[in-house]
């Protein structure tokens, strides 16, 4: 399960790249008391969108689409990285 978990700790994701096959549900877990959010960089392209994410929320997309998906934090844009769907 791990494998497919993405942590929102101390401002960052992590891990900052994660590769994962077609189909698999990823979920991403907020450990800050910041809330955020896990939102696709090119809005106009499948991906992650969630809303605000506040401290011990989880959020799960599943990437039914291979490609690279780009993604940030809405209030913290600096906070940046990247899912791998392969086939």
């Amino acid at each position: 399960v791990a494998a497919n978990e993405v942590e929102i700790k101390n401002y960052a994701f992590s891990p900052v790249k994660i590769t994962v096959k077609k189909g698999t549900k990823l979920t991403w877990e907020n450990y800050d008391i910041a809330p955020h959010t896990v939102t696709v960089d090119d809005a106009s392209k499948d991906g992650p969108k969630s809303e605000f994410l506040s401290k011990g929320k989880k959020f799960s997309y599943t990437f039914s689409k291979a490609g690279t998906y780009l993604y940030h934090c809405e209030p913290h844009p600096y906070m940046k990285a990247q899912v791998v769907v392969t086939e």
